[in-house]
């Protein structure tokens, strides 16, 4: 288990607006924010970049989302992959197998990455927390 940062909007739940699909989670990633709901579930979530549901950080979008007012911070614990602790814990190179049999999967908005065009790239995520459990 690996623990992230998430922002809740507020004013979006409130509103009605998370309702109709608009956005009201990010998911800190730390180069950018995910927006896809189910975060903790998406097999793509180690090359996040080229995604439908990735803004970056630098974006002018991303800074009026971290400059709103009303947002909630929370932290979620995110399952991995034998192949996403590999790639934290021991880099990059052990995360290349994973991104390969990724290739003809969707990705959340749809298209699998060999439909995008793009080669798999790895994106790590940043560590908030790391909880060890029992050893079996």
């Amino acid at each position: 288990m690996r623990t992230v940062e998430v922002l809740v909007d507020r004013d979006a739940v409130a509103s009605g607006a998370a309702a109709t699909g608009e956005p009201w989670q990010y998911y800190d990633l730390g180069h950018g924010w995910c927006t896809y709901s189910f975060f903790e579930q998406c097999q793509h979530r180690m090359a996040c970049a080229r995604c439908d549901f990735y803004t970056p950080k630098g974006s002018s979008k991303a800074q009026l989302f971290e400059a709103k007012e009303n947002l909630k911070h929370m932290l979620a614990s995110i399952p991995l992959t034998e192949d996403e602790r590999a790639a934290v814990d021991d880099g990059h190179t052990a995360i290349d197998a994973p991104l390969a049999r990724l290739t003809d999967i969707p990705t959340p908005a749809g298209p699998t990455p060999r439909e995008l065009g793009h080669p798999a790239t790895v994106t790590m995520l940043p560590i908030v927390e790391v909880r060890q459990g029992k050893q079996r």
